[in-house]
C-alpha cells in the first residue's frame, strides 16, 4: 500500500478541488484505448458536450470566474504526473467525511502560511496525533469561514 505524505495529501486535496472544477462529470480515470482527436478535429456537438458543464458553472457563479480561470491556467501548466496526483486527491477528497474534510482544510490553510521547515515539523506532529488531538488542533486552527455570496437578484 502506498503511503502519502501529509503535505502531499493536502496539496493533492487542493488540486483535487481544482480538478473537480475542470473535469466533466463522470471522467474516466483509465486512459482511453485509442488516441482522441485534437480539439480542431472534434465536431461541434463534441465540443459543446465538453464545455457545457463549465459554461453552467461560469454563468452561475460570476464572482468565481477569476478563480476558475486561474485554476484552468494552473491545470494547463501541470505535468501529466501532477494531474494524475490531482485526480487521485480528488478521489480521496470525495470519500472523506465532513469532519475529515474540515481537518484537511484547516491543515492546508495552516501549512500555506508556514516556512518549509515549519511545515515538516507540523507534518510530523500531525502524523503522531490521535484523532482526538487532531480534532482539538482543528478547533484551535479552524479555517476562516468564507463569506457567502449574495443571493441572486
Amino acid at each position: 500500500m502506498r503511503t502519502i505524505r501529509p503535505i502531499a495529501s493536502f496539496r493533492v486535496a487542493a488540486l483535487a478541488l481544482l480538478a473537480a472544477f475542470l473535469a466533466a462529470p463522470g471522467y474516466a480515470s483509465d486512459p482511453p484505448a485509442a488516441p482522441l482527436p485534437a480539439w480542431e478535429q472534434l465536431s461541434t456537438a463534441q465540443r459543446e458536450q465538453l464545455i457545457a458543464p463549465m459554461r453552467g458553472r461560469w454563468n452561475a457563479e460570476p464572482e468565481q470566474r477569476a478563480r476558475m480561470l486561474q485554476h484552468a491556467r494552473r491545470w494547463q501548466q501541470m505535468t501529466a504526473e501532477q494531474r494524475q496526483e490531482a485526480r487521485h486527491g480528488m478521489g480521496r477528497w470525495e470519500h472523506m467525511n465532513p469532519e475529515q474534510r474540515n481537518q484537511m482544510r484547516a491543515l492546508f490553510q495552516r501549512m500555506r502560511s508556514l516556512a518549509p521547515e515549519q511545515r515538516t515539523a507540523l507534518k510530523q506532529q500531525w502524523q503522531q496525533m490521535t484523532p482526538e488531538q487532531r480534532r482539538a488542533w482543528v478547533d484551535a486552527n479552524a479555517p476562516k469561514a468564507r463569506p457567502l455570496p449574495p443571493p441572486p437578484k
